[in-house]
Order: structure tokens, then C-alpha cells, then sequence
């Protein structure tokens, strides 16, 4: 493992092996290290040594940090400000069965985000500034620190979500927001996957900013904030900020989801432990391998998703994203063709695997396979990147996108 503790260091590493057309494989802090296809490299270059925050100033709600940084002292740092990553980042570590600490260049890199996406966006979105080694060994600046410097700015879109195939990043700067002085969740209990579906959209269609939707079935109800959620499937809505508007807003959903059946509130501990265990897959985080699909569609075709796929083959599932998200356990094969078919039926969308057994990775298309036309201009923005080829050769297969 070869741990640069500058970005210089980084760039001699990276050129060395770029003039012998040595591949590396990026890691950070090892936390979301199974995700996409397996990577062929003999060496690996690790953020680690990249540490610490280098800018921060809670006024202008914008935090500079190394990529190796820990996102436990990001936030750590951002409590005391009462601040924080709005897009609530997933810890993969669960459902992936790994240890370590998740860092901030990890985060970037993979695109992690949480269910306050729907309403705040993507980590991309949140992304102002990278700082990178590219694959010739040099060192790139793009973006800036305010939202106004727009230089470069699509160059730092196309960092974030790219597992590590276009660069070795060596510091982020990204945009925080203030934390929410309550939290609560309306439980509406009983709803099928359908009704649940209808009662999200109604539900996000208010203007009382509810900055969380998701619909737990039975099948995983139980396994949320230790059974302490009321009989039946779960159809959860988030709503936060102020106390006093949290309370005013919390009534009127209450009062505008009656229709849809019996309601009852969590305060904000419960909330909170709800949502993170929403963000974190806790329901699928059982010690296992078996294959784990996160599929991004549009909110109306989620629950379609699952109901056609469960006619075919051995489904578990929960929809987050007001629906937009499903995350599925495959009870045995993961069906990747069956899959990625009723996908493209229902309209379009993303499906990724995101954990498997090795040889059924080794096997399957782990990301959404591109139009023939994107491939090829996902192919030429690599090649400029990476002309050598050497960052984690084999993560996104030829024609695939995160």
C-alpha cells in the first residue's frame, strides 16, 4: 500500500507508474472498497495520509478538507457550528461488511448520498472545488469556494460518482448547511406498496418541505429502531427545522394524510435513529453476501419494479426517495438481466449492484450499462484523464456508469 502524505508525493507515485503503465488501485478508507467491478492492479495508492481540515468557516458555510480526512471529523467539526452534509451520506459499511473510517474523498468519489437527497440533492450537488492528480501525474485545481466561481465547475461534477477512473483526489470543497433545530416523522401504518407510493407523492407535493419519504414493508419494518414502529408496512415523512414550525407543519401533514389511514408521530430521537438506519441499509446490513441492488427509477414505478420482479424471482425490498430508490436483496442469483429489463420497461433508471459473493461480480455488469453513444464519450473523457489506464482498471467496465 503506497500512502503519500502530499499531493506531491501522490503526483511522483502516479507518474512513475504511468510511465511503466502500472495500474493503481485508489482506496481511501477502505469502507466502500467492494463496490463496483473488481480491480486488476498489483499496488495501491491510498488517501490516509491526506489529512485534516484546511479551511473552514461556518459563515460562509463552505469546509476545504484533504481527501483522507475521516467524515467523522468533518462532522465533528461542523456539530459544533451546528452544521452539516445535508445530502446525509451513507456509511456502506454495513451492508458491505467492512471496517475502517469513511473519508471525505470516498464520499466524493462514489457519489454516497442519503434520503435527504430528494430534497437537497446528490453530494455532487453540494460539490464546489477538487483538488486531483490526474493520470499523467499532474496536479489539477477545478472549481473554487464560492458558488459564484463557476471556473471548472463541470469538471467537478464529473469527479464526484467516478469511483476513482478519472483521478486520485487530494481535497474537496464542498458547500454544509445548517442542522435542523427538531426533527419528526409522521408513520403512516398499513399502506401497500401502491397506496404507499400515492401517499409520498401527496405528501411531497405540499409546500411543507418534507425532507424525507420512505415506505418500509412488513417484510422489513421490524428491523427499523428495534420494532418500535407500529404494526403493519410504513409509509415515513420527514419534517424539520425550526421547533415551532416543525410543530405547525407536522399538523397539517398529519391533517393531509388522514385519507390514507391511521398516523402516529416519532419525536426527534427516534427520528433521528430512524433515518440513519433509512440512509444505511440496516435492513439488508445482515452479514451476508447476498446479491444487493440499489435501483434509482421514477417515484410512480418503484413499487411496478418489485411487484413484476417478484412474479419471476425471490425479492426483498424497501423504497426510499419517495419511492425513486428501491433497495432489493435478491434471495439467491441477482437477476441481473431481469433486472436491468423491467428497468428499461417501466421507463428508464439506474441499477447497481452494489454487493454480490466476488464471482458473481466477476460475472455480472455491476453498474448501469450506457448508450452506446455516452460509452464512448464516458471512453474519451477517461482516456484524457488516464491515458495510461492505470486508476483502478477494471472498477467501471467499459460502457458503464454509476
Amino acid at each position: 500500500m503506497l500512502s503519500p502524505n502530499t499531493e506531491a508525493e501522490a503526483a511522483d507515485i502516479i507518474r512513475a507508474h504511468a510511465d511503466k503503465h502500472m495500474p493503481l488501485e485508489i482506496v481511501g478508507g477502505g469502507t466502500r472498497g467492494g463496490l463496483g467491478n473488481t480491480v486488476r492492479a498489483d499496488a495501491a495508492i491510498s488517501s490516509a495520509g491526506l489529512t485534516g481540515i484546511v479551511a473552514y468557516n461556518p459563515a460562509e458555510m463552505v469546509i476545504t478538507a484533504r481527501a483522507g480526512t475521516t467524515i467523522a471529523e468533518i462532522e465533528a467539526a461542523l456539530a459544533q457550528n451546528g452544521q452539516m452534509m445535508a445530502f446525509e451520506p451513507i456509511d456502506h459499511r454495513g451492508i458491505m461488511g467492512t471496517t475502517g473510517e469513511p473519508t471525505v474523498g470516498g464520499l466524493f468519489s462514489t457519489n454516497a448520498s442519503g434520503p435527504r437527497r430528494l430534497s437537497v440533492g446528490a453530494a455532487r450537488d453540494h460539490l464546489l472545488g477538487v483538488r486531483f492528480v490526474n493520470g499523467r501525474g499532474e496536479a489539477v485545481k477545478a472549481g473554487g469556494r464560492v458558488m459564484k466561481n463557476v471556473t471548472g465547475l463541470d469538471l467537478v461534477k464529473l469527479l464526484a460518482g467516478s469511483h476513482g477512473t478519472l483521478g486520485f483526489l487530494t481535497e474537496v470543497t464542498f458547500k454544509v448547511l445548517p442542522r435542523p433545530r427538531r426533527a419528526e416523522t409522521l408513520v403512516l401504518s398499513g399502506l401497500d406498496d401502491e397506496l404507499a407510493t400515492k401517499a409520498m407523492a401527496a405528501a411531497m407535493a405540499l409546500p411543507l418541505e418534507v425532507s424525507g419519504a420512505a415506505h418500509l414493508p412488513e417484510s422489513v419494518r421490524g428491523r427499523f429502531i428495534s420494532g418500535q414502529l407500529p404494526d403493519g408496512p410504513a409509509t415515513v415523512l420527514r419534517i424539520e427545522g425550526l421547533d415551532a414550525s416543525v410543530s405547525l407543519r407536522m399538523e397539517k401533514l398529519t391533517a393531509a394524510m388522514n385519507g390514507f389511514g391511521s398516523a402516529e408521530r416519532l419525536g426527534p430521537d427516534q427520528t433521528a435513529e430512524l433515518w440513519s438506519q433509512i440512509r444505511d441499509v440496516a435492513p439488508y446490513a445482515d452479514g451476508t453476501m447476498r446479491p444487493l441492488w440499489r435501483v434509482s427509477v421514477a417515484p410512480t414505478e418503484g413499487e411496478k419494479l418489485v411487484a413484476a420482479l417478484r412474479l419471476e424471482a425471490g425479492v426483498d425490498a424497501f423504497y426510499d426517495w419517495q419511492g425513486g430508490l428501491v433497495w432489493m436483496r435478491m434471495e439467491a442469483d441477482p437477476e441481473a438481466d431481469l433486472v436491468r429489463r423491467y428497468v428499461k420497461a417501466l421507463g428508464g433508471g439506474h441499477a447497481t449492484l452494489v454487493r454480490a459473493p466476488a464471482h458473481v461480480r466477476e460475472a455480472t455488469s455491476v453498474f448501469q450499462p450506457l448508450t452506446p453513444a455516452v460509452a464512448a464519450l464516458t471512453e474519451r473523457l477517461r482516456e484524457k484523464f488516464d491515458p495510461a489506464g492505470i486508476f483502478n482498471p477494471g472498477r467501471m467496465a467499459r460502457g458503464e456508469a454509476a
